[in-house]
């Protein structure tokens, strides 16, 4: 188990995290999230070990996690740690980088090996071809299977898909996260994607101003945010005054929430459509400000209608 206890820290005078605390069973997958700022990518690094922490402790089972201080070299050996800069070798190919930390003693299992890390991140016919002549988003395919070479314990990712084209990033997530769990992997995973979270994450924490301001599974997160702020990691979130509906407190509501009714309290005028596929993403005003909705058909700027939830 990862135990995160009451731990605080500070670049300079202020404090960026404050009384973090949260545990994290064996081969689960946690997801980070929050707005740019909030402190993600710092906590990971403090859980790998790569500072000095001000308060508090990390575990992993009966080990503590301790910074430079205590470790000539910063990090823990039965985690790894995956950047947002890569940190690969441009003049050796994807194969050499990709295998740099596997063992020459058993050259064969170590070739079979590299092909299975290459066929995970769908680099297999890159394996030749030296780093330095990649895109970003190949080099940080690269770097998943590198850090995924020696099976680690723990695996801290920042922004892992950050780079990668959309239409090789939902593949991508799928072997990752699935080749993950049948390892047993305890995975922590820095992310702005929600897709990463909804998907994938077994449990979630979100931070702001280097808090933690809630924790919880994906679903309960994503079904009864308990901010606006929360609401929108996931997308677009009306915050509607409960009058409307006939309650009390403000509600937050999701475009795909609202339906287009014959008459309701809650009066619209379309300003905007937008395609998505399947539906449209309806901009509209009323004498709240502006409020988004779901519909199949497009709607015509200017349009008068009535919402009701669904």
């Amino acid at each position: 188990m990862l135990q995160v206890t009451q731990i605080s820290f500070s670049y300079d005078k202020s404090e960026d995290i404050k009384q973090v605390n949260f545990s994290l069973q064996k081969g689960k997958n946690l997801a980070i999230i929050g707005e740019s700022g909030c402190g993600k990518s710092t906590l990971l690094k403090l859980v790998y070990g790569l500072y000095d922490l001000d308060e508090g402790q990390i575990f992993w089972n009966n080990q503590e996690v301790l910074g430079p201080k205590f470790h000539l070299i910063p990090g823990m050996p039965f985690m790894k740690y995956l950047a947002q800069d890569f940190d690969l070798m441009p003049f050796i190919t994807v194969s050499e980088n990709v295998g740099k930390y596997l063992s020459n003693f058993y050259p064969e299992q170590k070739k079979e090996r590299i092909a299975e890390l290459l066929e995970i991140v769908e680099m297999t016919e890159f394996a030749n071809i030296k780093a330095k002549y990649l895109s970003g988003g190949q080099m940080q395919r690269v770097a998943l299977a590198r850090v995924l070479a020696l099976e680690p314990e723990v695996l801290l990712l920042d922004e892992p898909f950050s780079h990668i084209d959309n239409f090789r990033k939902n593949s991508l997530r799928r072997k990752l996260f699935t080749y993950l769990k049948s390892k047993n992997i305890t995975t922590l995973v820095a992310t702005h994607d929600s897709t990463d979270v909804l998907s994938f994450a077994d449990a979630v924490v979100v931070m702001q101003d280097g808090k933690i301001v809630a924790e919880n599974s994906p679903k309960e997160l994503y079904n009864n945010p308990n901010s606006k702020y929360i609401a929108s990691l996931f997308g677009d979130v009306n915050e509607i005054p409960g009058f409307y509906f006939n309650q009390n407190e403000r509600m937050l509501i999701y475009p795909h929430q609202l339906k287009i009714v014959e008459k309701s309290n809650l009066k619209v005028t379309v300003s905007n459509a937008y395609f998505r596929g399947n539906h449209y993403l309806i901009e509209s005003h009323y004498p709240e400000g502006i409020l988004f909705f779901e519909n199949e058909n497009h709607l015509e700027n200017q349009t008068v209608l009535f919402l009701s939830q669904k």
